[in-house]
């Protein structure tokens, strides 16, 4: 198994849509990555995940709001493109297994109680959890110690 964790912050609301009898989650992580060039000068390079979370559990999506920060892993997909000028591009997509909101970056938060008690964690499926446990069971199986 491949596996993709991003933390950072949405870069705009989410959007629920329902596909074939089942909802789908969308939205888009940017992570920020502060680096010094060859010269010593300070950049930027910013990257951008977009992300599908098929879940039952929407209660979620009213706190996926532009602006807030995310923890989410899941499994990557990339998708090469030509863009509008015709050149080579490319995206990373995530099909999202696991998403934590992270404190902070909250409209009408007024201090670290409501930080807190807004980060809960959301899995795709009940039986994610059970299925990594085992996943791991039989790994560890496999090792000479």
């Amino acid at each position: 198994m491949i596996k993709l964790q991003i933390i950072g912050n949405l870069g705009k609301d989410c959007i629920v849509n329902e596909v074939n009898g089942r909802h789908v989650i969308n939205f888009s992580v940017a992570h920020t990555e502060r680096f010094k060039d060859a010269n010593g000068n300070p950049k930027d390079r910013t990257y951008w995940v977009e992300c599908a979370y098929w879940t039952e559990k929407l209660n979620v999506a009213k706190y996926l709001l532009k602006g807030r920060s995310v923890y989410a892993e899941g499994t990557p997909e990339a998708d090469a493109y030509n863009n509008r000028e015709g050149k080579p591009a490319a995206t990373l997509r995530m099909r999202v297994r696991e998403i934590q909101l992270l404190g902070g970056n909250q409209p009408g938060d007024t201090g670290s109680n409501a930080a807190q008690a807004s980060t809960p964690s959301y899995q795709s499926g009940s039986s994610a959890a059970h299925s990594n446990i085992e996943e791991a069971e039989t790994i560890n199986d496999d090792l000479p110690f």
